[in-house]
């Protein structure tokens, strides 16, 4: 179950920096695109919070909880 769980977690977190990721890339490639975002900088900023702040779970995981 421990394994299970740890697994689900991980995947959890790697999807969500693939979502992150895939938006900042979006905004790279068409920044004009994104109407609702009048701060492309901005934008992508958020994103990469939200990359490192699921890159930092995947690193405590490694570090407290041997997932490696």
């Amino acid at each position: 179950m421990r394994e299970l769980l740890l697994n689900a977690f991980k995947d959890y977190a790697e999807g969500n920096i693939q979502k992150h990721r895939a938006n900042v890339e979006v905004y790279l490639a068409n920044p004009v695109g994104i109407g609702e975002h009048s701060d492309i900088l901005e934008a992508i900023e958020s994103e990469v919070k939200h990359i490192a702040e699921f890159d930092d779970m995947l690193e405590v995981l490694d570090k407290y909880f041997d997932t490696k």
